[in-house]
């Protein structure tokens, strides 16, 4: 017998069929057709990582490379920019869980590669070396000796790069940057590798710490955005789009050369020459 009964719970199983449907729907849509259709671009934000990113504490407004590069990428799509707070660990899976559309500022290693999407490089950040007073270097083979005690932030791409060209140096590995510029501070360490727009910031605050060097042969680290990794490569090619056009007009050393001295105190001539960004 069809009872009232029966007929409300057919009703329910067919609503949820419809939901799971709409569910399924909404999660095979595209990032580049979300974008468009709500007219909103997710972006991942990380408090404090200046001058990635930092949040003004009176006003609330987000400031800094990715918000810059944000507010430029949102308006070639006709979208305006909701910032979602991440950290750099987690960025990787609130991409893959669809919680954001673009992480600015993240480097294309290759277990990344796996598992999310990459835009062209957005600009190459310069390894350096900030060692103590009396240690010049002009060459990493210099610094590749038993007598030299390096120091680096573990798992980073200042300790990838230690592994592969200072291999018969002393590095000692620490849990964070902030560890080994302590450790640097102290005197346990000869110098410490860090990417250029770190290394500005870090003596634009503690010039007594060390002097800045940028060892021959040059090496740069490539940093991207990320984006999510789908089938449809409309969100990739957009933003690759956007970047092709902003890099040419030189947008990208503006914005960086602007944020480096509003946030962290570091003039433009303060960069060598060589530096490209």
């Amino acid at each position: 017998m069809f009872t009232k009964r029966s007929f409300f719970c057919a009703l329910v199983a067919a609503a949820s069929v419809l939901a799971s449907g709409f569910a399924m729907a909404q999660d095979a849509e595209s990032s580049l057709a979300r974008v468009q259709r709500t007219k909103v671009l997710r972006v991942g934000t990380v408090a404090g990582a200046i001058p990635y990113f930092n949040k003004d504490l009176a006003s609330g407004k987000w400031e800094g490379f990715g918000p810059d590069f944000s507010e430029s990428l949102a308006k070639s799509l006709g979208a305006k920019v909701e910032y979602v707070e991440t950290t750099w660990g987690n960025a990787v899976l609130d991409l893959q869980a669809n919680k954001i559309d673009a992480m600015f500022g993240m480097a294309p290693t290759p277990a990344r590669k796996e598992v999310v999407n990459f835009s062209d490089t957005l600009f190459d950040n310069t390894y350096t070396v900030v060692c103590k007073k009396g240690i010049p270097q002009k060459t990493w083979e210099q610094l590749n000796t038993p007598d030299t005690k390096i120091v680096v932030d573990v798992g980073s791409s200042h300790d990838q790069l230690a592994t592969r060209v200072l291999p018969k140096a002393d590095v000692t590995r620490l849990e964070n940057s902030g560890a080994a510029t302590m450790a640097l501070q102290a005197g346990r360490s000869d110098c410490q590798i860090l990417v250029i727009l770190l290394a500005q910031p870090l003596l634009a605050k503690r010039a007594s710490i060390g002097t800045m060097y940028i060892p021959q042969p040059v090496y740069t680290a490539p940093v991207s955005i990320g984006l999510r990794k789908e089938a449809d490569p409309g969100m990739q090619k957009a933003v690759n789009t956007w970047l092709a056009d902003y890099r040419a007009k030189g947008e990208v050393r503006t914005v960086i050369l602007k944020n480096m001295e509003k946030l962290a105190g570091v003039p433009a001539s303060a960069f060598p020459p060589e530096i490209k960004f």
